[in-house]
Formats: structure tokens, C-alpha cells, sequence
């Protein structure tokens, strides 16, 4: 629904006021590339889509030299399927894949989903290159496991003048048969959603099935501890100044952000996966102790092969 049930702004409110999760604004690194494949996804491929993961080299232009990224294990793998792309989180495929679809497509996922306004068309922006914050990107996330449909984020379910009578409510659905003086065996009622469907459902829940699978096998292994079905994506920026990591149930999106004030690099090999993702880990076996294990919800159309 976008309700906020908990936020943490930092590491204590005694030595700063300033809230982390909502102004503050770093670069999402690989937690921005599930937006790229959906763009590719929405326009004809597949999980099971073959992309090279090979040297990729771009001239930019008169003095500035050739533009040369890499993936962060240093190696090259040939062609890989998407969803081995996005588990194991290949820069490689992710810059060719952009390259493919168009970054104009891209930058405006990124105005669709509220992660980035006015995205730089740029291949490095589809490495997480731009800015964002912790809370437009959990958004996003949280709009994948909804079905692509849009969510907005609030904390402020209903304010009440002191009559009792509501004067802003975050749900604005009308429901003219919720109230009733009595039960007369009337039917429930039928509350109609009327969030905007921001992205095609089918296409949604594909990189849903992906991004569990980077919880199962790829760089968030660390989180398939909790024992629950649950998805997300792990996200380092150069030099390991940023750490992220965003990821959900099927009713619960999560974001989790580590770095400093003044980005520094957090120290070798501390990345997404070693770093954000045992936070993840840990608050999602509390928030989900003595639940049921509800599996992701599968739309009309999906095929499972």
C-alpha cells in the first residue's frame, strides 16, 4: 500500500537530526540495474535472453579517452542468460543491454518509477551512475512485487478533525457500501484499486522470479537464511563508497542503505552482499517470525518452463 511501518535515518539522532532514508541522495550502483531489465524485458526478451558478457569499449569523445567498465570480479564469462546476468551481477551484460534497448527508454523507467527524474542518457547511468535516495528506490522495488502497479509512501494513514471527521486520507478509494448498521447477508464490498499500472504485470513478476533467484544463488546468498520466500538485489558503488541493499516479500519491501556521511570507501571487498545484506538478513527473520511462507504471487499469462 506504501504505508512506511518503520524508517531509521541514521546511526543515532543524539549526533545528527538529518534523516538518511528521504533527502539524502547516492548512487544506487547495481541496485539500479533491475529497471534496465525490465526495459528489456517489456520490449521483447526473455530471463532465458542470451546477452555477451565480453570487453565493451566506448570512445567518448576528443580528449576524454575510451570509456572501459568492467565486471567486479575482473573476469569475462561469454554469453549468459539474463537471469545469471542480474544473479551474479554483471556490469558488462548490463551496459550492453542498455546499449541495445536505448537509454532513453531507461531514463524514463526511471522517471516511471520514481527513482530518478531527469536521468543523464548515458551508458554509465544504467550502472546506478545516478543519484537517488533509499526511499524512492525501495518505492520502486515495492512496485515490482505489487504488480507494477504505483505506489506512493506515506506515514500518515488519516488525519481527523477533533469531530472525529476524516479531513485527509492516504487511501482515497471510495467505498459507498462499507458502512452498515447491520449484517443482512449482504455481499462484501468490492474496493476498486485505482493505482495506475506503471508496467506490465507479466513483466514484473519476471524480475521478480529473477531477483529471488539472486537471493537463492547469486549476491545475496547471505539472505536465504531467513528460510522465507523473499527477492532483492545487492548494489556497490566504485571503490565501495556505496552499499545497498533492497529487497522484499511478497507483502514487505526493504531497503537498506550503508556509507558514510562524506563518501568514503568503506574498505576492501565490503560490498552490498557483505555489508547491507546481513541488516536485511537479520530484520527480515524478525519481521516475518511466525508467518506463513507466502510464495510471490504469479499474474494471468505467466507460464512457468
Amino acid at each position: 500500500t506504501g504505508r512506511v511501518l518503520a524508517m531509521s535515518g541514521g546511526f543515532s539522532h543524539d549526533m545528527s537530526k538529518f534523516n538518511r532514508a528521504t533527502p539524502a541522495r547516492r548512487q544506487p550502483g547495481s541496485a539500479f540495474k533491475p529497471l534496465v531489465y525490465l526495459a528489456a524485458l517489456d520490449q521483447g526478451f526473455t530471463p532465458s535472453t542470451m546477452v555477451l558478457d565480453a570487453p565493451f569499449v566506448i570512445d567518448q569523445g576528443p580528449g576524454l579517452g575510451k570509456w572501459k567498465p568492467g565486471n567486479y570480479s575482473g573476469k569475462f564469462y561469454g554469453p549468459s542468460t539474463m537471469r545469471l546476468g542480474i544473479e551474479k551481477s554483471r556490469n558488462l551484460m548490463t551496459v550492453r543491454l542498455a546499449q541495445t534497448i536505448g537509454m532513453d527508454r531507461i531514463a524514463e523507467y526511471a522517471s516511471r518509477f520514481g527513482i530518478v527524474d531527469n536521468l543523464p542518457q548515458t551508458l554509465a547511468m544504467s550502472l546506478g551512475a545516478g543519484e537517488t535516495t533509499l526511499i524512492r528506490l525501495t518505492t520502486a522495488y515495492a512496485m515490482l512485487v505489487n504488480g507494477g502497479k504505483r505506489i506512493t509512501p506515506t506515514l500518515i494513514d488519516r488525519v481527523q478533525d477533533r469531530l472525529g471527521r476524516s479531513v485527509y486520507r492516504h487511501d482515497d478509494r471510495a467505498c459507498p457500501d462499507c458502512r452498515a448498521d447491520a449484517w443482512h447477508n449482504q455481499r462484501i464490498p468490492e474496493i476498486p484499486d485505482k493505482r495506475p499500472q506503471i508496467t506490465d504485470p507479466a513483466s514484473a513478476y519476471q524480475i521478480v522470479s529473477m531477483l529471488r533467484g539472486v537471493v537463492e544463488r547469486g549476491t545475496g546468498r547471505r539472505v536465504s537464511e531467513v528460510d522465507k520466500p523473499l527477492a532483492g538485489k545487492t548494489g556497490t558503488t566504485n571503490e565501495e563508497r556505496d552499499t545497498w541493499f533492497i529487497g522484499f516479500s511478497p507483502d514487505l519491501a526493504v531497503g537498506v542503505f550503508v556509507g558514510f556521511d562524506e563518501p568514503t570507501p568503506l574498505g576492501r571487498h565490503e560490498t552490498g552482499s557483505s555489508v547491507p545484506a546481513p541488516v536485511f538478513r537479520d530484520f527480515m527473520k524478525d519481521a516475518l517470525e511466525g508467518q506463513p511462507a507466502i510464495p510471490f504471487r504469479t499474474p494471468p499469462g505467466i507460464r512457468l518452463v
